[in-house]
């Protein structure tokens, strides 16, 4: 199966400490934060991979090259200009093979059962099928709000520091999908595609995770990353 690492952002609240790089090259013991990502994919025997770049696009693929190095396989889609998360995933339209895909924040690192992701996605002949986490403190992050594992309200801003389940930035979609973000232009998915096929009544369902899960995009959040991996805290 394949996968597109949404890689192309600015990064503009980790620039006090990562100013050099594109967010998902931030070093981590010596290797970008996005290999630690490719790895945890392999494991769950994805090795075919987009990356969706923009921001200092060559640095990353100077890096990574095609991934032989990895025993993975890497094209990149290249964004001329900021295009949004679901701009991106058109424009790497070009480089999807397959009926449905993967899509991941190479930003966020999740050990998250994938299998659990296809299994509903099949089973229940989903359009979309996400992994969301559950956490102590939702303000951060925006809610989901689930009927069983059916999606029912997305990215919804909470202002009380409460508990529930956020999106976990990893999601299974088939291609069509594609055909509902407009060409060329800055959409997001989370803002935009995903409220639209929920009004539309498109089948969207989720599993809850409780895998590690960290999205570096704050320096607190990076520099934890760093300790844990230092201390040994997750298995690669």
């Amino acid at each position: 199966m394949q996968a597109v690492l949404l890689a192309g952002g600015l990064g503009t609240r980790l620039k006090s400490v990562v100013n050099d790089r594109p967010k998902p090259m931030a070093d981590v013991c010596g290797k970008p934060f996005m290999e630690y990502l490719i790895l945890e994919l392999k494991k769950h025997g994805i090795t075919d991979i987009v990356l969706a770049v923009g921001y200092k696009g060559e640095m990353v693929e100077e890096y990574f090259g095609n991934g032989e190095q990895l025993d993975v396989h890497i094209e990149y889609s290249y964004e001329k200009e900021q295009l949004g998360t679901a701009g991106a995933i058109k424009n790497a339209g070009q480089y999807i093979k397959e009926s449905e895909f993967f899509v991941l924040n190479a930003d966020t690192f999740y050990q998250a059962a994938y299998s659990d992701a296809i299994d509903l996605y099949k089973s229940e002949n989903m359009d979309m099928a996400l992994v969301l986490r559950k956490v102590p403190d939702v303000s951060r992050y925006g809610s989901v709000k689930l009927d069983n594992h059916m999606i029912i309200g997305f990215n919804e801003k909470v202002s009380d520091h409460i508990s529930g389940v956020i999106n976990g930035g990893i999601y299974l979609m088939r291609k069509t999908v594609l055909d509902l973000i407009p060409e060329g232009k800055k959409c997001s998915l989370e803002n935009e595609i995903i409220p639209q096929m929920l009004a539309e009544k498109k089948k969207l369902g989720a599993v809850v995770n409780e895998g590690y899960f960290i999205d570096i995009g704050v320096p607190d959040d990076y520099f934890k990353f760093i300790k844990d991996v230092e201390q040994k805290n997750i298995e690669f």
